[in-house]
């Protein structure tokens, strides 16, 4: 089962949807989250930054898939607003209003690694498909590409003069939003600002592609899966479809390569995401209502109403929510709890923890053992990594840097074979049409 999950920046809950059969389920209660502040935690727990109306601060909040009520309340050292999870569901990066990003172990609560990304607020966060890499946008309009390995490590860490892979600085405003497609470092960024603009960035070089010129402000993207298209929520309420495959890079006609649009929302379009399966495109708007879209045909599938406010988050999910499901505890945890210890305020010494018991899930379809790396596991490798002056961190660079040039060489044979096929095709095309006319003519 698909779900669309949708929260608001005003209390308003937390509502849940079946995605293809259009039936409500579970409302959760008491939640008003700021943009991409709702997240799955590997599909087994929801996990949301709350915003206090009553208060300056603000905390991070637990749900569990079969109660209303709020779970487990954590209290970083900070406001938290933008939220993200890696595939697995082992950790969560949370971005603070004063530029820093917080990484925890999610099933010892425990924060491995706390840095200053920004010189202003982080306003969204995304994983890499391999979940190496962390990228970050800001109120202060850069785009930040952070790699876990160095993170991890002390020794390089104090080395460097940055912390950072990439530093992307072509946006005159807060960005918006921040979206990584496919290919591991072959893959593009796209990311979305208040300058009404979306500029697509190469991984592997840190190049400017592509700059896009909107004529309203763009606060969501999402990718077609096939990384042929992107989708761009505007705040005149349109949804932008933008051509990634075409010829040209940057070019002085900026706004070229959006080939359409199309629009149902009366207000500002909020978020966007797509249907695990099927071709569904999901928006959410202030206007209060979540429709569902036929990416081929732009046609409404279904819509969903929510309760009350605009909505600021959409995701969808497949919830491990498996009557036969079941998660090993921990001691520290109350008996039958079936989410993890809230999140450290503050970093603690790893040698001051014991050691923490992996979590297993087993549901009726299939079984998967999640292995949670232990912060014993990370500082046993990071303190091999410096023993040897970082070598090993260098041969896996190396490794995965041959491998994307192997795959990029066979790529790169595969287009020279099909441009030679198409060319003798052509020259065999030109021949035979010159040695028709020259029967014609000798025919006369």
């Amino acid at each position: 089962m698909e779900v669309v999950v949708a929260s608001s920046s005003v209390d308003a809950g937390i509502g849940c949807w079946d995605l293809h059969t259009g039936a409500e389920q579970l409302r959760h209660k008491s939640c008003s989250s700021p943009p991409h502040g709702l997240i799955s935690v590997g599909g087994r727990f929801l996990a949301s930054s709350h915003l206090s109306p009553l208060s300056s601060g603000g905390s991070v909040l637990f749900w569990s898939w079969s109660k209303p009520q709020v779970g487990v309340r954590c209290f970083p050292a900070e406001t938290i607003k933008p939220l993200s999870a890696n595939h697995p569901g082992t950790y969560i990066a949370g971005g603070g209003v004063s530029g820093g990003i917080y990484l925890w172990e999610v099933e010892t609560g425990r924060l491995l690694k706390k840095w200053n990304a920004h010189y202003r607020a982080v306003t969204c966060l995304v994983f890499s498909e391999d979940d190496s890499l962390l990228i970050s946008g800001s109120e202060d309009g850069s785009v930040r590409v952070w790699s876990l390995f160095m993170i991890f490590d002390d020794l390089r860490s104090q080395e460097a003069t940055h912390l950072y892979e990439h530093s992307f600085t072509g946006h005159a405003l807060r960005v918006t939003d921040v979206v990584i497609g496919y290919g591991c470092s072959n893959a593009i960024i796209v990311s979305a600002s208040e300058d009404r603009t979306c500029k697509v960035w190469s991984l592997s070089t840190g190049a400017l592609l592509r700059n896009i010129v909107f004529p309203a402000i763009i606060d969501a993207i999402v990718l077609d899966p096939a990384e042929h298209v992107f989708y761009a929520g505007s705040r005149d309420g349109k949804i932008f479809i933008v051509a990634l495959h075409t010829e040209s890079l940057v070019t002085s006609n900026d706004g070229m390569h959006i080939v359409g649009s199309f629009s149902n929302h009366s207000k500002s379009v909020t978020c966007l995401a797509y249907g695990i399966s099927g071709n569904l495109l999901i928006s959410g708007s202030e206007d209060g209502m979540i429709r569902v879209w036929n990416a081929r045909t732009h046609n409404i599938v279904r819509m969903f109403k929510y309760a009350k406010g605009p909505v600021s988050n959409i995701c969808v999910v497949r919830p491990e929510i498996d009557s036969t499901s079941h998660i090993l505890q921990s001691s520290s945890r109350k008996q039958g709890s079936d989410l993890p210890p809230p999140l450290e305020k503050y970093a603690n010494s790893v040698e001051d923890s014991d050691a923490k018991t992996p979590i297993v899930l087993c549901g009726a379809k299939r079984c998967a053992k999640v292995s949670y790396l232990s912060s014993h596991a990370i500082s046993s490798h990071v303190k091999e990594l410096q023993r040897h002056g970082s070598a090993a961190a260098s041969e896996l660079e190396m490794e995965k840097l041959k491998d994307d040039y192997q795959k990029s060489m066979q790529m790169v044979n595969q287009w020279k074979k099909m441009y030679e096929n198409l060319h003798q095709f052509c020259v065999k095309e030109l021949l035979d049409g010159g040695q028709a006319s020259v029967s014609d003519e000798n025919n006369k």
